[in-house]
């Protein structure tokens, strides 16, 4: 019988129990973090028809381009979920009677055919939270804020990135961009920082625009005064887009400056994110040292999502924020962070030839709340602390026959070495 050859589909990878325990708990604090901004938890099906993933208020072409699909026995036409957006604009077109504002957060598996690069799998984890209801910035500002705070917690230092869908069109379109144009052009200027100025210029001329077109538009990549609110003021006098675009980002920028987060939130005038789905305010979350150079968050506004899937075309507010959990977890096994205690363990049981009073103790433990494991090997002593100090656990019982018989627990810190002796009745 040949043997098989055992790995794991090309995009996919299994997190052993060090890997995963450090994922969990970084769902734990992010998931902490939406409650605590007052978000309900909801759940969507992996499973969508194609026809929803691939509607015109979806990923767009790009990621239209990575879908999984697949087919069920009554020849129906499935996809599976590429992000957690469009399913949750699914949710509230078909639940009108949801109370607005209404915030959720869901946590789950997406799945996408595209490349593969550091942080970035096939499968992967997404961490979302979207506000339904709120035309003002003040929606946006609430999920950057609470971007910045949720990163705080991980002890990952960041900086917030930010944009206008509507100033960068509306730019686009004073300098001639033909308006079936536009989208393509948004893609390209998003990779400036990736690609450099030459490039997104070689790949703007393969666009066929005017000569014109394109010279304005390495005016304005080029212009010092970009970065600042005042370069708009005069376009914004010439087209309605600029006007509008520009009047979010003020008071985007005056909510952010209130509190006080203004130094970690950047503007910059490019950043696109590549979705036609996005309708104004967009912002990517980078690592502050750079680490990783690709977004390891991102989202922005999408109001015509869910009046286009009910088929009324009609506005309906909608902001969104997304963080990608594997990426945050690569984050964080590149820093040089050291968890200090095991917070999954509060006590290790090691018995010495006592495996029926070290499994009593345990269950003593646990039904006083404590988390617990206990030794099951015939490891000798040495050994087993050897496993506690590598796995970082403070608090190790050790139980042998003396501890028995005078009804006592030797408990032993393993961070300061100091033991204490506790009573316990045996049976």
């Amino acid at each position: 019988m040949r043997k098989m050859d055992y790995q794991n589909v090309k995009g996919t990878t299994d997190y052993l129990p060090d890997a995963e325990k450090i994922r969990r708990d970084i769902k734990r604090t992010l998931e902490n973090v939406f409650i605590q901004y007052g978000c309900k938890p909801l759940e969507t099906p992996i499973l969508n028809y194609t026809k929803l993933l691939a509607s015109k208020y979806g990923g767009g072409a790009e990621i239209l381009e990575e879908m999984y699909t697949l087919s069920d026995r009554g020849e129906r036409d499935l996809a599976l979920r590429y992000d957690l957006t469009i399913p949750f604009a699914k949710v509230v077109a078909m639940n009108p009677t949801l109370k607005m504002p209404f915030k959720r957060y869901e946590i789950g598996k997406v799945f996408r055919d595209g490349p593969i690069k550091t942080g970035r799998l096939r499968e992967f984890t997404q961490c979302d939270v979207d506000i339904v209801g709120v035309d003002s910035q003040m929606a946006e500002a609430e999920l950057m804020v609470m971007g910045l705070d949720a990163f705080d917690k991980l002890g990952i230092k960041v900086i917030i990135q930010y944009n206008n869908r509507k100033l960068l069109t509306g730019m686009l379109e004073i300098f001639g961009t033909e308006a079936e144009k536009i989208n393509k052009v948004v893609l390209i200027l998003d990779k400036l920082e990736k690609i450099g100025l030459e490039a997104v210029l070689s790949e703007l001329n393969e666009q066929e625009l005017a000569t014109s077109t394109v010279a304005s538009i390495r005016d304005f990549l080029t212009d010092q005064g970009n970065s600042n609110f005042k370069y708009y003021e005069s376009f914004a006098e010439q087209n309605e887009e600029v006007k509008q675009g520009l009047k979010e980002l003020k008071e985007l920028e005056s909510y952010l400056d209130y509190m006080g987060v203004y130094e970690q939130c950047v503007f910059n005038p490019f950043l696109a994110r590549g979705l036609d789905i996005y309708t104004g305010t967009v912002y990517e979350v980078f690592l502050a040292d750079k680490s990783i150079t690709s977004s390891i968050g991102s989202g922005g506004r999408y109001d015509n999502a869910i009046g286009g899937l009910i088929g009324t075309n009609k506005n309906i507010s909608t902001v969104g924020i997304s963080f990608g959990l594997d990426v945050v977890y690569t984050a964080m096994s590149t820093t040089s962070q050291e968890l200090k205690e095991n917070r999954d363990i509060d006590y290790y049981i090691i018995p010495l030839n006592t495996q029926k009073e070290a499994l009593f103790v345990a269950s003593s433990y646990r039904k006083k709340g404590y988390k617990v494991e206990c030794e099951m090997s015939t490891k000798k002593l040495g050994k087993a602390l050897e496993k506690a100090n590598k796995e970082k656990i403070r608090n190790v019982i050790i139980i042998g026959g003396n501890e028995v018989e005078s009804n006592q627990l030797t408990i032993r810190d393993m961070f300061s070495g100091e033991e204490q002796v506790e009573s316990f009745q045996f049976k």
